[in-house]
């Protein structure tokens, strides 16, 4: 039989190995912890920093954009999909820009693998949607008329343009329904919480309880302009569903003919439209007061890829007539996985 003593030995040896056990396992743990939290703070740093430096390309694009609006408002009296602003900027790599900068004294291998890429679109070459509403709020008969054209034209049921109508009422009466007039006419609390919110881009169109693939079919050719904007789209750059809408009697097959005739030469006044519309227009009492050769407002899209990240940033801007600034009136940012990655798409 072993000694007491002994025993004891033992019992505190196992004790001090388990303890040695226990701190290792501590100091291992904590170690792990220091080392990941420094990992992540890296990785946040460095993706705060991709983004922040995104940002900057992505803002210096809107400059170059606005630049280009600016010179071609100051030379030419008509807008058209030849001039330079509709010729879309293809996806190029990042480096090939700064290597072009002589006071950049970076190596092109030294650059990340970012591509950018954007184009300019002419927001006048669609219908807004907020010229359903007349200036109290209430739906404007000919507007309506016009946009159950326009779904007619492409191919979606014209009752569509009512529900859109009804929505945008109640989303604009909303936005005064602290006037107690207004919130009757709501039906009350109740009906202001569940009135829709009023879009201010064309992706937010789907509060107004339109399903994505309905979206998909109107996004051609319908838009979002401030309420101030011009109720003109420009005959040179609007699809033929949209001129054959504005116009109350234009059938799809003459709108396209003044699509074909411009693709050759660009309309510089109405007056040339009339003559391509033939004795017709006169005939027929067309109105082409909704018609014009110049835009004002243009989409200006921007699209920065990195690895499998994307950020994509979207400015409406205004060319102001007489001055020819261009002014931003609105703008969004999506950052998320690339498309092609099997990531999400821009809201």
């Amino acid at each position: 039989m072993r000694h007491p003593r002994f025993i004891l030995q033992i019992r505190q040896r196992g004790a001090a190995l388990l303890m040695a056990m226990i701190i290792v396992t501590l100091v291992a743990t904590l170690s792990a912890s220091m080392v990941w939290q420094q990992w992540r703070a890296t990785q946040v740093e460095g993706a705060e920093r991709v983004r922040a430096q995104a940002g900057w390309v992505l803002v210096g694009a809107l400059d170059w954009a606005r630049l280009i609006l600016r010179e071609d408002g100051r030379n030419n009296t008509s807008d058209n999909l030849g001039e330079v602003w509709a010729m879309p900027l293809a996806e190029s790599r990042l480096s090939s820009f700064l290597a072009a900068d002589g006071d950049n004294n970076a190596s092109e291998d030294d650059m990340p693998e970012a591509f950018l890429s954007g184009k300019v679109d002419d927001a006048t070459a669609k219908y807004s949607l907020l010229r359903l509403l007349s200036a109290d709020g209430e739906i404007d008969p000919k507007e309506l008329a016009v946009l159950r054209r326009l779904c007619e034209f492409a191919s979606l049921q014209p009752s569509l343009a009512d529900g859109l109508a009804q929505s945008l009422h109640l989303a604009r009466l909303a936005t005064a329904a602290d006037n107690p007039d207004v919130l009757a006419k709501l039906g009350g609390e109740q009906g202001r919480a569940s009135a829709p919110l009023m879009p201010q881009t064309v992706d937010q169109i789907l509060w107004l309880g339109l399903d994505a693939a309905t979206l998909e079919r109107l996004r051609p050719y319908v838009t979002i302009l401030p309420l101030d904007a011009p109720g003109t789209v420009n005959v040179n750059t609007a699809p033929k569903e949209v001129i054959a809408a504005v116009v109350d009697g234009l059938d799809l097959a003459r709108a396209s003919r003044l699509v074909q005739t411009r693709q050759r030469n660009p309309f510089k006044s109405l007056d040339e439209v009339r003559t391509a519309l033939g004795p017709a227009a006169s005939s027929n009492g067309w109105d082409l007061s909704r018609l014009d050769v110049k835009s004002d407002y243009f989409e200006v899209k921007g699209r920065l890829r990195y690895e499998d990240n994307v950020i994509e940033q979207r400015h409406l801007v205004q060319r102001m007539v007489g001055s020819n600034d261009v002014v931003v009136r609105h703008q969004t940012r999506f950052s998320g996985l690339d498309t092609a990655n099997g990531g999400g798409s821009p809201p």
